[in-house]
């Protein structure tokens, strides 16, 4: 099980990384038009944080930083976005950061309206407030009597200076002068509550939405009524206009249905039914666009185009993510890269770790496709069929036909799916000569090559199939393979055995090919679900007593037993190498289960140390992750404190004397040193370098891979010979010094570090320079091999050590056996080198040993 963190709320081995599939919520989006990009961005809310997106593409520009409560609602001017959680509101710059918070409500807040340089706010208890936004003040508070006018809407008119138009439940509304704190008119009203108010392109015009689902188009400056409209549907949700030139109003519903009117003919035109599959909650015209922006609470951002001649618009694109809880989700593929999930919404969706633009719906499974295609039917939800419950998925022969395999609720038939036209299968696969209406699919499996499905039905049946023709290729038993409900079924990477188990308690073997069991045997409690890792051939069962057993399927036998969960485990998954199992409950804890008896892929993580917890242990409370990282918390003292079982370990350079140590330097200052004439040769320039006409000025530097300027030369002396001194030519570099020095006090580490600075054409040229010809010594070029030994003695920096012993070897080699003192010193180093690597390689073998007998060694 995972460590105890000391009482702190987070994970030692887990962090919270992003939520997927989140898009809108039941809150009213928001338009801008951002004049400088010459661009339209919505903005919807996700919970505690909002989303802004491009319209032109629907791509995510901006998440925003999270808000300790959930958003109640929005509102946007020109520049701040304006969100409000319970009794405080917030305003955003830059679609991401709070920049003001305005704290005076006493009750939860539900309509916010920017008015200028001030925004106003509205209050469960009709308590309105305008506040100044950049000294976050109070401006003036209205209180109105809840049981008289409870605000339920607000508008400013277009045009009306310092005026705010306030709509009530009770249905009368009132135009304020909020300047002069005066209430300039009352509007008796239509007896019904409003709900919405929008200002149509005519001044003095509003649009009055009700809750008995009549719009009133209504000239407040007169207190004239011009035209009434009605909808079906339920309540006005939200109203809005077309000024592209088309006098086109659409209003929004409860149900998902969008009705459109014609404001010259004064009638219905059309309807856009099931444009959500929930209550519309916002929709908005582009300014001088054909596009119509919608959102609701199924989790869905739409954006749709008036370019028909019947009226209609025609979704041109759109965000979606599932409107229901999920019933089962699985990676798709090995890389890690989309994760398929099944919702009680009906559909079966893939959404991508990498990019919202990756993601892709394979829609609603439906009853008879080919009749919905023929016939065109608009509402498909007759032929709907129930959510998914169990799928399993293989992308082996994704291309040529299906590779996803899912059960339904309720259903006896299972429905294939295909990835790659993200679309429902052609097959449905249930036996011919079942008729009962009783039996269901329980359990579904496919195999690793994509060619066969294996489904095990509540009746104990358990068929295959196979999954390009849909064609029943045998059964295990003779009529069925178990006398309760399959609860799980499972075929191995190699095809040749299939684990069943059933609600009367039993686990059983077969082989694939002949159908014939193989071994029989017993568990403690009914399982309630199963999981198969192919690659190390370990299998979970989640039992309904709340343990989990896992076994071995080389052996058949139960190697793990893990008890700790309270409530029904839903899911596991097992991580990619099959050392962990990790477990999701309804006791509303994860929990992660080291298979072997030690923590072997710790380093993956971080430096920890891990123990087992107790059975009494009550899990910490952990925030769930949203769509960008949470805002850094400032930690307490005691937290900050390392504790006994979390200590900063700091690594010596050298663990041990017997061990080798490399260097950190990396491959380039030493690896090629052996090739430098061949790299130079292949570098050499096919013309030589031009002179430029005019030299660029250059500030000096020294030689070297490090970077430094050469200090100018101090000429004091004007009468300075120009002669030219031939010392100066030979003058000693700084290593040949450092390696003369060693000959004093036999101290090697100054000329070492000098040449782990060089690069590889300077290492060349410091050991060419050490032999006679080139103005060196025997003495250094001995006291160079005296600092080899070193090296190899304290077998620190060994892949230096060899490759500057065998370029001192190719440079030096013709003169080394003419000189006794290179020879002695040669003979010497010889014999260390063979020694080091003798030990060196008995510790490799040792090593692949023992890593292969983990690899092969059965899980006991």
């Amino acid at each position: 099980m995972e460590r105890d963190t000391g009482g702190r709320t987070a994970s030692a081995l887990f962090a919270g990384f992003r939520a997927l599939g989140l898009f809108s919520n039941d809150i009213p989006h928001v338009v801008r038009f951002n004049a400088l990009k010459r661009r339209f961005y919505v903005t919807t809310c996700v919970g505690k944080s909002f989303h802004t997106y491009d319209v032109q593409k629907l791509s995510l520009v901006a998440v925003s930083n999270s808000l300790p409560q959930d958003i109640c609602c929005m509102a946007a001017d020109g520049r701040l976005v304006f969100a409000a959680y319970g009794n405080v509101f917030s305003a955003f710059a830059r679609n991401k950061e709070v920049v003001h918070t305005f704290k005076g409500h006493k009750a939860e807040i539900h309509l916010l309206q920017p008015f200028g340089d001030h925004v106003i706010s509205v209050d469960t208890d009709s308590i309105l407030i305008i506040w100044h936004i950049y000294s976050e003040e109070e401006y003036l508070q209205l209180t109105f009597d809840k049981s008289v006018f409870k605000i339920s809407a607000i508008l400013h008119p277009s045009t009306y200076l310092n005026k705010i138009l306030l709509g009530s439940e009770q249905g009368s509304l009132q135009l304020w002068n909020v300047k002069s704190n005066k209430l300039l008119y009352t509007f008796p009203g239509w007896k019904v509550g409003v709900t919405a108010l929008q200002q149509a392109p005519a001044v003095d015009v509003v649009a009055v939405g009700l809750m008995s689902g009549q719009v009133i188009i209504h000239n407040i400056k007169f207190d004239e009524t011009l035209m009434k409209f009605r909808q079906d549907w339920g309540p006005i949700t939200s109203i809005s206009f077309r000024t592209d030139g088309h006098p086109i109003m659409a209003a929004g519903s409860p149900c998902g249905h969008i009705g459109l009117w014609d404001l010259e003919d004064k009638k219905f035109i059309n309807q856009m039914r099931n444009a959500h599959s929930t209550a519309i909650a916002g929709l908005t015209f582009l300014h001088r666009e054909p596009l119509l922006v919608t959102n609701g609470a199924d989790n869905a951002l739409r954006v749709w185009i008036f370019d028909g001649p019947t009226g209609e618009g025609r979704l041109l694109r759109f965000r979606m993510g599932h409107s229901a809880p999920l019933t089962k989700i699985r990676y798709y593929g090995q890389n890690g890269q989309q994760i398929l999930s099944a919702s009680q919404d009906g559909t079966l969706q893939s959404f991508s770790t990498i990019h919202e633009k990756f993601n892709k719906s394979l829609g609603h499974g439906l009853i008879n496709k080919k009749r919905v295609k023929r016939k065109g039917l608009q509402n498909t939800l007759s032929v709907r069929l129930p959510p998914i419950t169990k799928f399993a998925a293989e992308e082996a022969r994704e291309s040529d036909w299906d590779g996803i395999i899912a059960c339904h609720q309720g259903k006896l038939s299972c429905s294939t799916w295909n990835y790659q036209r993200s679309t429902i299968g052609a097959y449905f696969l249930k036996p011919k000569e079942l008729k009962k209406d009783d039996i269901t699919a329980t359990a579904v499996d496919i195999t690793s090559c994509g060619n066969f499905a294996v489904i095990g039905l509540s009746s104990g049946t358990v068929d295959v199939y196979n999954m390009q023709s849909g064609i029943h290729r045998g059964r295990f038993g003779e009529d069925q393979a178990h006398k309760g409900s399959v609860r799980g079924v499972a075929v191995d990477g190699l095809n040749q055995l299939t684990i069943t188990t059933g609600s009367e308690g039993l686990l059983k073997f077969w082989n694939f090919k002949n159908k014939i069991l193989i071994h029989s045997m017993s568990l403690d409690s009914s399982p309630n679900m199963m999981l198969l890792h192919r690659d190390s051939g370990i299998l979970g069962l989640a039992l309904d007593d709340f343990s989990i057993s896992v076994l071995d399927i080389e052996t058949r036998k139960i190697v793990r037993e893990f008890s700790g969960h309270q409530g029904q485990i839903n899911d596991m998954a097992f991580s990619p190498d099959g050392r962990w199992l990790i477990s999701a409950s309804m006791d509303c804890s994860i929990r992660t289960w080291d298979l072997p008896s030690g923590w072997s892929n710790i380093s993956l993580y971080s430096v920890v140390s891990l123990r087992p917890l107790p059975t009494d242990y009550v899990p910490s409370v952990v925030m769930l992750p949203g769509t960008c990282q949470t805002e850094d918390v400032e930690l307490s003292e005691e937290t900050i404190e390392p504790s006994d079982e979390m200590i900063e370990y700091d690594s010596p350079e050298q663990l041990n004397e017997q061990l080798v140590t490399l260097s950190l330097l990396p491959e380039s200052r030493w690896k090629n040193l052996l090739n430098l004439d061949v790299i130079k040769k292949k570098n050499k320039p096919k013309e030589p370098p031009k002179v430029p006409k005019s030299a660029p000025f250059f500030i000096p530097t020294v030689p070297g891979l490090v970077p430094r300027y050469a200090a100018p030369e101090q000429n004091n002396d004007p009468q300075q010979s120009k002669v030219v001194n031939l010392g100066i030519l030979a003058q000693k570099s700084d290593f040949f010094l450092k390696l003369e020095e060693g000959l004093v006090n036999n101290k090697y580490d100054a000329a070492l570090n000098l040449l782990k600075e060089l690069g590889p054409s300077g290492i060349e040229t410091e050991l060419r320079s050490l032999s006679p010809e080139c103005g060196g010594s025997v003495e250094v070029m001995q006291n160079f091999l005296k600092m080899i030994g070193m090296m190899l003695d304290r077998k620190r920096d060994f892949e230096l050590a060899q490759a500057y012993l065998a370029l001192f070897l190719k440079l030096h080699l013709k003169m080394l056996p003419s000189e006794p003192k290179l020879l002695e010193e040669m003979t010497q180093l010889s014999s260390q080198v063979e020694e080091n690597w003798i030990h060196l390689q008995s510790l490799f073998n040792q090593s692949m040993c023992i890593l292969n007998y983990i690899k092969s060694a059965l899980l006991q």
